[in-house]
C-alpha cells in the first residue's frame, strides 16, 4: 500500500492537542505516519507530544529549539519525514479544523488521479458541514481574490492546512526556507508553478471541496498578523523580481 507521512506543526498545543482522535486514528492506518513537530513550544507540548507518540510505531516528535514559525516548522517536518521515502508527504492542522478521515480521500485521488498535490478547499455549501467565523470567511474570499489573481491561477483557496504532495514534488519545493513566516503557502503554489509553468499546474494541482471544517478557537495567528498580509504579499513578490522567476 502506498505510505504517507504527515507533518503535524505545534505550537503551545498542550491545552487543545486532540490527542486522542490521532492515537485512534493513527492505530487503525498503519499506512499513515504522523511527525509531530514542536516548534520551540512554551507550555507543556513537548511533554504532550512525548506521552502521545512514545509508543507508537507511526508516530513521532520532532521539537525545534527555538520558536520559528508555522512555515519554517512544517518545512522541517517534511525535510525530516522524506528521509523515509514515503509515496506521499504533506501537513495538517494540529487542531483538526479538518478531520483525519479526510486524510484517506486525499491519498484516494493521489492514487487515482494523475496529481502532484491535493490541497483542502473550504468552500461553503449545502450538504457540507463548513463553518468559520463571517468576517474571516469575506476577508478570506478578498485574500483568495487577490492571490488567485497574482499567482495567474484559478486557486480558490491557498491557505488551507491540509496538503498532501507526491514525494517528488515534495523533495523540490520544501528544500529552501520560505521568505514569510505564515503565507507560506502561496510561495509553495510559486514554487509548484515556477517547477511546472502554470498550464501544468493548473492540471497537477487538486482543490478538494471538504465535506467538514470547523474553524477552532485558540489560533496563533492574531490582528497584528493579519495587518502584516499585505506587506507579506509584497514580501514575496519583491523576491520574485529580484530572482527574475515565479518563485
Amino acid at each position: 500500500m502506498k505510505r504517507t507521512i504527515l507533518v503535524i506543526p505545534c505550537y503551545n498545543e498542550a491545552e487543545r492537542l486532540p490527542a486522542k482522535e490521532f492515537k485512534d486514528f493513527a492505530k487503525k492506518e498503519g499506512n499513515i505516519s504522523f511527525i509531530f513537530v514542536n516548534d520551540g513550544s512554551s507550555d507543556d507540548t513537548f511533554k504532550v507530544l512525548e506521552k502521545l507518540t512514545s509508543h507508537s510505531d507511526n508516530m513521532s516528535t520532532l521539537t525545534l529549539a527555538k520558536n520559528s514559525g508555522k512555515a519554517e516548522a512544517v518545512r522541517q517536518g517534511v525535510i525530516e519525514g522524506l528521509k523515509d521515502k514515503p509515496d506521499y508527504i504533506g501537513f495538517w492542522d494540529a487542531d483538526l479544523a479538518t478531520p483525519l478521515y479526510e486524510i484517506n480521500n486525499f491519498i484516494t485521488l493521489l492514487n487515482e488521479k494523475d496529481i502532484d498535490m491535493v490541497s483542502g478547499l473550504r468552500l461553503v455549501r449545502l450538504g457540507a458541514n463548513v463553518k468559520r467565523r463571517l468576517l474571516r470567511h469575506y476577508l478570506g474570499r478578498v485574500f483568495a481574490t487577490v492571490v488567485s489573481t497574482l499567482l495567474g491561477l484559478g486557486a480558490y483557496d491557498t491557505q488551507c492546512g491540509a496538503k498532501i504532495f507526491r514525494n517528488s514534488l515534495a523533495e523540490k519545493i520544501f528544500q529552501e526556507p520560505f521568505y514569510t513566516r505564515w503565507l507560506f503557502d502561496v510561495e509553495l503554489f510559486k514554487r509548484i508553478i515556477a517547477l511546472k509553468g502554470k498550464t501544468e499546474s493548473s492540471k497537477k494541482l487538486y482543490e478538494y471541496p471538504l465535506s467538514c471544517w470547523q474553524e477552532v478557537g485558540g489560533s496563533k495567528i492574531s490582528f497584528l498578523d493579519c495587518l502584516k498580509v499585505p506587506f507579506e504579499i509584497i514580501k514575496i513578490l519583491l523576491k520574485e523580481h529580484k530572482n527574475g522567476s515565479n518563485i
